[in-house]
């Protein structure tokens, strides 16, 4: 008898990592993630391997003049991770992205995180499923710790979650996230849905339960897409210098 409850454990565990799915639409395009206020932002910190993995956006007034500010989706996808995380993160948000290489639409997707780091409010939860441009929270500074400004990463492996420390921190992990929005401006998704892995951060102690819910309608006026340029369609401005980002400075 024993035998038998242990394989019908064994059979239930099986059953539900099978189910570690969601439906998320296929995002159309990544575009960065400040600049609807009309306000203008520049990314004063880079990528560098073993040591910053993301880049640092802020308000051009500098300071806390940025605080607050809404921060947006990069792209269609579904929440993984939506909480204060404390330490030197605050408020987090990881959202979930499928997507195809242009010209190679037919191949399966593939998936890369975005990572929101040290906001000062989260307006979504874990399992919603998120638009292109959505406000998923604010700019904050973690408490007072930092100046405030938006910590943007995007991830190649969706294992990493907050677990850093467990994987290389190189480009084998991490993308440069402007690079990455110049090269996926804009693609054909036209629609479409991908089954996306969920539940893949490694000691997870809550199971992600992924929500049945359409994509969300999109705004009245919708946002044009915007490569992280210096000057971008709709009168929003950025600036990216990519030799003022601090690396010769840690």
């Amino acid at each position: 008898m024993s035998r038998l409850l242990l394989l019908a454990s064994f059979l239930c565990a099986a059953c539900l990592h099978a189910e570690d799915f969601a439906q998320v639409p296929m995002a159309d395009g990544f575009v960065v993630p400040v600049g609807q206020n009309g306000k203008e932002y520049y990314r004063s910190r880079g990528l560098r391997a073993n040591g910053h993995l993301g880049e640092d956006w802020n308000g051009v007034g500098g300071g806390d003049t940025d605080l607050g500010d809404a921060v947006y989706s990069t792209a269609h996808g579904i929440v993984v991770f939506a909480r204060d995380f404390r330490m030197g993160w605050g408020n987090v948000v990881i959202i979930r992205h499928a997507y195809q290489e242009k010209g190679r639409e037919k191949d399966a997707p593939l998936f890369v995180d975005s990572l929101y780091g040290h906001l000062l409010n989260i307006a979504v939860k874990e399992g919603d499923i998120v638009r292109r441009d959505q406000r998923i929270g604010s700019i904050g500074n973690n408490r007072g710790m930092y100046e405030a400004h938006l910590h943007f990463e995007m991830r190649k492996d969706i294992r990493v979650g907050m677990f850093r420390n467990n994987f290389p921190q190189d480009s084998s992990v991490y993308h440069d996230p402007s690079v990455f929005i110049s090269e996926h401006p804009q693609f054909s998704a036209k629609a479409r849905f991908a089954k996306v892995p969920i539940n893949t951060f490694p000691t997870q102690t809550t199971t992600l339960v992924a929500k049945a819910s359409p994509l969300p309608p999109p705004p009245s006026e919708p946002t044009p897409l915007r490569p992280p340029s210096s000057t971008l369609r709709g009168g929003v401005s950025f600036r990216v210098d990519r030799f003022s980002d601090l690396r010769l400075r840690e």
